[in-house]
């Protein structure tokens, strides 16, 4: 709070007590009051008209500038009524009822958004179970009746298979904590899951599936781990080149504080102006442009389920050369005191 904007805003009773102050002097001089009683009359004047104007201000002052002070320091500014204490003044009381109403109101909507958004949640979660069914049926099917259904048709439940599960995983994220548990996880059985899972797509692109020295268990979960590993894979083999040669080896390099789980492809790369943005919601990149229609989603989505379950990961990629993408583990004492 200002001083001289307070003044600026205090123009009119300074205006007032200018005129009174004047007539007041006339009046004095009308009747030949004394100079030195006009003087004593005049500083007791001005004094008066001072602490009337100045001790409202510094009163306010106080409030305003933790007011404003307090909102800027907050990371949810609608939270500073809890870091004020109740003013004095009566202007003060009434703003600090117009925000303890405006608070409460506001909470009471955000507590509907949120039930709204819970209850809209989870009918999405359920709805995706129940599709799974069938949809898990039809991949059975065209396994076991190949000569029934055609590549095509195989490629687009595959690629409908992987949309369903980056819905259900992208709405469990929101609320991670509620569905991973972190525990001892064998590398080598995930990677030999995902493999599995996506034989065919491998198979049908000649890329040969290169495991190496992952006999080793990692603090993970491991149903959220084979989604993570199974969207960098859809990458590899989306984006392969068309060599006789294509491979996706996975490895790992275990050091003493952590283990670094490799996943590199010789694949057609990512350009450099792309790679800073890989990991952006909804961000497709020349790639996902030219060669195949792409959501953006999928290293979105493990990026941010590895946030949640604490590992860290990264890629680089030389255009047209290769792509590796590295997640960390870290080897967390905490987790040991636990098993």
């Amino acid at each position: 709070m200002k001083i001289d904007k307070y003044l600026k805003d205090s123009m009119y009773k300074i205006f007032i007590f200018l005129i009174c102050y004047i007539i007041n002097l006339l009046i004095f001089f009308a009747f030949k009051i004394n100079k030195s009683v006009i003087i004593a009359s005049s500083f007791i004047y001005l004094s008066c008209f001072l602490f009337i104007l100045l001790i409202p201000y510094y009163r306010k002052k106080r409030f305003y500038t933790d007011l404003l002070s307090n909102i800027q320091h907050l990371d949810k500014g609608y939270l500073v009524l809890e870091t004020l204490n109740k003013p004095e003044f009566y202007e003060g009381e009434l703003l600090y009822q117009a925000l303890y109403d405006i608070n409460k109101s506001m909470n009471e909507n955000v507590r509907l958004i949120e039930e709204s958004f819970k209850d809209f949640k989870e009918y999405i979660e359920m709805w995706i179970h129940e599709v799974k069914i069938p949809l898990s049926t039809l991949v059975l099917m065209s396994n076991n009746h190949k000569e029934q259904f055609d590549k095509k048709t195989k490629l687009q439940l595959k690629r409908l298979e992987n949309y369903v599960d980056q819905v259900l995983y992208y709405a469990r994220s929101e609320n991670a904590e509620k569905d991973y548990l972190i525990k001892d996880v064998d590398l080598s059985k995930v990677i030999k899951n995902v493999g599995l899972k996506n034989m065919d797509d491998l198979l049908e692109n000649k890329i040969d599936y290169i495991v190496e020295n992952v006999d080793i268990k990692v603090l993970t979960d491991s149903k959220w781990l084979e989604f993570i590993l199974g969207q960098i894979i859809n990458n590899s083999i989306k984006y392969k080149k068309n060599i006789e040669n294509s491979y996706i080896k996975i490895l790992v390099k275990d050091e003493k504080e952590k283990t670094i789980l490799i996943i590199e492809d010789n694949g057609i790369g990512i350009r450099e102006s792309d790679l800073k943005q890989v990991f952006d919601k909804s961000f497709t990149g020349e790639n996902g442009r030219n060669i195949s229609k792409s959501t953006g989603m999928g290293l979105f989505i493990a990026k941010n389920m590895c946030k949640k379950l604490g590992h860290k990961i990264d890629i680089e990629s030389i255009y047209n050369e290769y792509t590796r993408v590295y997640i960390t583990f870290a080897k967390n004492k905490y987790y040991d005191v636990l098993k």
